[in-house]
């Protein structure tokens, strides 16, 4: 069951038995719509170098950076960009098979055939064997819908895995980090000198499609050209300069109300549930994610909640599901709203 089929189905099971357990909304910036600040108004000029040098520092990242720091319109343009690069190196992509089927509509756009490895109930990189042309792979740190971060090992495979090819690279998907700086995990594979990190206001601003910056190396000069050609518009970069510079409280409030939804979900789940959810997911801030080794049929058919099946993330042959906690009854009571 893909998203659309899904959310058919979520609507229909809601309106026809209202005693539901509704975890299984998706739609973070719905749920958090309050937080969510409200475009500048102006006219002012704002260069990309100022906001790449704003966005270094919010994140405690070298200065001397800022040449690398390439300014977009968010994670998924940044792939964009950086797939129909690796498309004209001839370059082999590994993705996520289960997190987010955009990523392998923008690779075949890009004219990309991407190999997939799984991330539930953890990552298995991929085992074959290392090539003669350049070797990417995309991972998400903190992992959606694994819903944490990394672990110590699992980062050190993941260098392991660079190791075994000078050819090889790693591309990380930020975008769910919501703190300063970025993790301990991110900032291991940075220091490899062998990662291309991408970022946005997305979630921790809540503004999808909005702003964004792809870090790359040293050596990739014709990727950073072809950013610097596909520049974001100005009433995006002032809107960017603005929430990194008006609206640092904005993320830290983000996760807050994470965390208060995340334990109203956790009160209203059978015993049998919450204990199959890992403690590691229960504790990541920012999280609202959690897999649990239930089929989304059995969840919904013997406990009275409404689940999000794991084929909506990929392709997968984990039998759990996903449960999240941004719907309604997870919120603010009306007192709280006030």
């Amino acid at each position: 069951m893909r998203f659309a089929e899904f959310q058919e189905f979520r609507q229909k099971q809601l309106s026809a038995a209202l005693s539901l357990l509704d975890a299984a909304e998706t739609n973070v910036y719905r749920a958090l719509a309050p937080l969510r600040p409200e475009p500048p108004i102006g006219v002012e000029t704002v260069h990309r170098c100022d906001v790449a040098r704003a966005w270094l520092a919010r994140y405690e990242l070298p200065a001397e950076w800022s040449r690398r720091a390439m300014v977009c319109r968010g994670v998924r343009h940044g792939l964009g960009v950086v797939f129909h690069w690796l498309s004209g190196a001839q370059a082999r992509l590994w993705l996520p098979s289960d997190v987010y089927p955009v990523y392998f509509e923008l690779a075949r756009e890009a004219g990309l055939v991407p190999g997939s490895y799984p991330t539930l109930p953890a990552p298995v990189l991929p085992s074959a064997l290392a090539h003669d042309r350049p070797e990417y792979l995309l991972l998400t740190n903190p992992s959606k819908p694994l819903g944490r971060y990394l672990s110590d090992t699992e980062c050190a495979a993941v260098v392991s895995w660079l190791q075994e090819s000078p050819h090889r690279r790693v591309l990380i998907d930020s975008v769910y980090d919501l703190g300063t700086p970025f993790a301990a995990g991110t900032q291991r594979l940075l220091e490899t000198g062998r990662a291309i990190l991408l970022h946005s206001v997305t979630k921790a601003w809540l503004w999808p499609r909005t702003f964004g910056v792809v870090l790359v190396g040293p050596e990739h000069a014709e990727l950073a050209e072809a950013f610097r050609a596909d520049r974001p518009e100005q009433s995006q970069l002032r809107f960017a300069d603005r929430l990194l510079t008006d609206h640092c409280d904005v993320p830290p409030r983000v996760v807050a109300e994470l965390a208060v939804r995340a334990e109203r979900l956790f009160e209203r789940l059978p015993d049998e549930v919450l204990a199959a959810i890992p403690s590691a997911n229960r504790t990541s801030p920012g999280n609202y994610f959690f897999p649990v080794g239930i089929p989304a049929e059995a969840l919904l058919s013997e406990h009275g909640v409404l689940a999000v099946p794991i084929s909506v993330f990929g392709d997968s042959t984990w039998p759990g599901s996903v449960l999240t906690s941004l719907a309604d009854v997870f919120g603010p009571t009306p007192e709280e709203a006030r």
